[in-house]
């Protein structure tokens, strides 16, 4: 195994779900000690709402230039005991796997790596800060106000989420939308007085078409109900069903649309009722002129290091970059490891991409 490979083993040895502070926090250890004694400023912002704390480093000459903002997240969708069980630590061939390996410990180790050896041969030209965050994978509650803070008057922001299909890096996201639907029905019984009753699952039925029915594939909108519950036992008609919906748009004013759509829904059943709440979560990422001029400049660099750069169309994924760019910060994201399956037991990196990728973060902290 590569000293590199050994490195990255250690932080995903480290599970850290989102919802498990402890392994969150102790990741930002792993982090915070990494750095110590190495001129780089540390702020450890403690974590709320039961989350993990977020970890900010510092370092570069200050000029009263725009910083360079880099972000990584140390979360994970994987809960705690995947490493020892369906998806363990292991590699076959080129092949690095383990529990948010890929998504995206070793993009985040990889770019810590880039920024500490930019600062020790005195590369850096401008002022550096380096976000570690807890909470990504749950939509960033408790670190988009600090994303959001550091992004404004940033010179670029790069993120180091995976690669995709081959090493090419994310230069737009759709925008994501998060809802919830409340019905409320009549309860009754089901054989002695069933006509009494109006039922919340029918009622959701009908909300379920009509929500499917927003997705508009050319436009690039869609809405997916995630999650349907309701009812009690067989014989009631059901009073009460909840829905959980996930939308994705291409731009802002389809996001704008999306939500008044959404929360303009009302009830196809007489005497039920809706309560629906929610809107945009991430805003929409796009390639704009200076993204477009970013991603060119990287691309250049790639071509020195020796290898060729390519970037994806929009992707239905969100990530903090959504933030940075929403702000008109150029963005660029996907910057991290190639491999597959993120999210899955299948998840891994390839270890041939790791010094090629960190030469390339190291290069964009030199130049930019």
């Amino acid at each position: 195994m590569t000293s590199a490979a050994e490195a990255i083993s250690t932080w995903v040895r480290q599970e850290s779900q989102s919802q498990d502070s402890a392994g969150v926090n102790a990741m930002m250890d792993l982090v915070a000690a990494e750095v110590a004694g190495q001129g780089i400023a540390t702020e450890r912002i403690a974590g709320r709402e039961g989350l993990g704390d977020h970890l900010v480093l510092r370092a570069g000459p200050q000029t009263g230039q725009a910083p360079i903002l880099v972000l990584s997240h140390l979360d994970t969708v994987h809960p705690k005991g995947t490493i020892n069980g369906p998806l363990p630590l292991r590699i076959e061939g080129d092949k690095f796997y383990g529990p948010g390996l890929y998504d995206m410990k070793a993009g985040a180790w990889m770019a810590l790596q880039a920024f500490r050896e930019a600062l020790a041969e005195g590369l850096l030209t401008r002022p550096v800060t380096f976000i570690f965050t807890a909470d990504e994978e749950i939509g960033s509650p408790t670190s988009r106000a600090l994303i959001e803070a550091a992004a404004k008057g940033a010179r670029a922001a790069l993120i180091t989420e995976p690669a995709r299909h081959g090493g090419k890096i994310v230069t737009a996201r759709k925008g994501t939308a998060s809802f919830e639907m409340e019905i409320e029905g009549r309860a009754a019984h089901a054989g002695v007085n069933h006509a009494l009753g109006r039922s919340a699952l029918r009622e959701a039925a009908h909300q379920v078409l009509t929500l499917e029915g927003m997705t508009d594939y050319e436009a690039g909108t869609t809405i997916n109900v995630g999650q349907l519950k309701g009812g009690t036992v067989t014989n009631v008609v059901p009073q009460f069903a909840s829905l959980k919906i996930d939308g994705r748009v291409s731009s802002l004013a389809a996001g704008e649309d999306l939500v008044r759509r959404v929360l303009a829904l009302t009830p196809r059943t007489p005497d039920t009722a809706l309560r629906i709440r929610g809107g945009m979560n991430r805003p929409p990422y796009e390639k704009t002129p200076d993204v477009a001029a970013l991603f060119d400049h990287a691309r250049a660099l790639a071509a020195e290091i020796g290898y060729l750069l390519e970037d994806v169309p929009m992707t239905g994924g969100g990530s903090d970059g959504n933030f940075t760019a929403a702000l008109g910060v150029p963005t660029l994201d996907g910057l991290g490891i190639d491999g597959d399956g993120a999210h899955t037991l299948q998840e891994h990196g390839l270890l041939s991409s790791i010094a090629p990728r960190q030469a390339l973060i190291k290069a964009l902290l030199r130049t930019l």
